[in-house]
């Protein structure tokens, strides 16, 4: 259950920006986090935007993030709740929210400044649409604070524009061949949202790419093609327990027999092209089990691959070495992979 305090500053100057038509509510959703929670915060609150609430959801930490929330951040509103995953921390925050919009950033990333900024004046620009994201940069690193010379190596990178190029508009055939936005990236109406439904709870991977989707049906998804934030590679993100199933799959499978290949605008995606994308995931997927010695789930994921894509020559790799591996360990029996 959802419970926690509210803390804002106080004054008739709070209540009128937050009634702002650009008030924008953050929410930021935090597992064990104490490491990286309050430069995540410090990274929010230097965008300098005036109507702006700051949430964080706290799914079941057992350090010392909340503690260091509070004492370091009073005017964040926190939310505690037993730990129910990431889409269920988030749809609280977006049910909290008192924002006319929302943005994402998750406890261990980093906006670089003018991010929301840029993000509003584009929406601006454009009245029919309600969700925007930005390009974004690759940040491998321990520090909770992105040193200076990785801050002046992104913004020297900032004027090559097919560097940071992407899908804008009604992306919804491009969503098909792989999720282009990043979800610590996203600004979006907190009316779609709720349209929407949040996130689903029911994924434990891939419910983001699954909202980004179902959006691309609703309204036009810009894109601000300048790196804004930071995505942060560390020990625990790369780190990663063998997948059980197919997530990102299942998710185009999934919008593909609701909506089949084309967008709200009319534009298809290539059939072809879709099924050598949904291939390339089958062949990850196969990769990964066959690593951890899963011949079975690998033999199955290539030959789903090259059901797909049958010229895909990872996937005839992955065959070949997910029989081998099984004729290594006992008698050759296709049957019993």
């Amino acid at each position: 259950m959802v419970g926690g305090a509210r803390i804002h500053a106080t004054g008739n100057w709070q209540m009128e920006a937050m009634n702002s038509s650009e008030s924008i509510s953050v929410v930021i959703p935090c597992y064990n986090a104490a490491a990286w929670i309050t430069a995540t915060l410090r990274s929010v609150f230097a965008q300098g935007w005036s109507a702006l609430e700051v949430i964080v959801v706290d799914d079941g930490s057992t350090d010392e993030s909340v503690a260091r929330v509070k004492r370091e951040f009073p005017q964040v509103r926190v939310l505690q709740q037993q730990n129910a995953g990431v889409a269920a921390a988030r749809n609280a925050g977006i049910l909290a929210a008192e924002g006319h919009w929302i943005a994402f950033v998750d406890a261990d990333d980093h906006w670089l400044p003018g991010k929301l900024q840029a993000q509003m004046e584009l929406l601006r620009s454009r009245p029919d649409a309600r969700m925007a994201y930005t390009a974004w940069a690759t940040w491998e690193s321990l520090d909770a604070e992105p040193s200076s010379s990785m801050l002046d190596a992104v913004r020297q990178q900032e004027t090559d524009l097919t560097k940071w190029d992407g899908p804008s508009g009604w992306i919804y055939p491009e969503l098909l061949l792989g999720c282009s936005v990043w979800t610590s990236t996203v600004i979006a109406h907190k009316d779609l949202l709720r349209e929407l439904g949040g996130f689903d709870r029911a994924l434990k991977v891939g419910e983001d790419y699954d909202l980004w989707l179902r959006t691309s049906r609703m309204t036009p998804i810009l894109r601000v093609k300048r790196p804004l934030a930071l995505y942060r590679l560390h020990p625990s993100s790369l780190t990663k327990q063998t997948p059980v199933a197919n997530y990102e799959a299942a998710v185009v499978e999934r919008a593909l027999m609701r909506w089949g290949y084309t967008g709200p605008d009319g534009r298809s995606a290539d059939v072809k092209a879709v099924a050598q994308s949904l291939a390339r995931t089958w062949n990850a997927f196969g990769a990964a089990n066959l690593k951890a010695g899963c011949t079975k789930s690998a033999w199955g994921s290539a030959r789903k691959a090259l059901e797909l894509d049958r010229w895909h020559g990872g996937s005839w790799k992955l065959a070949i070495k997910a029989v081998a591996m099984a004729a290594w360990r006992g008698p050759w029996r296709p049957r019993q992979f």
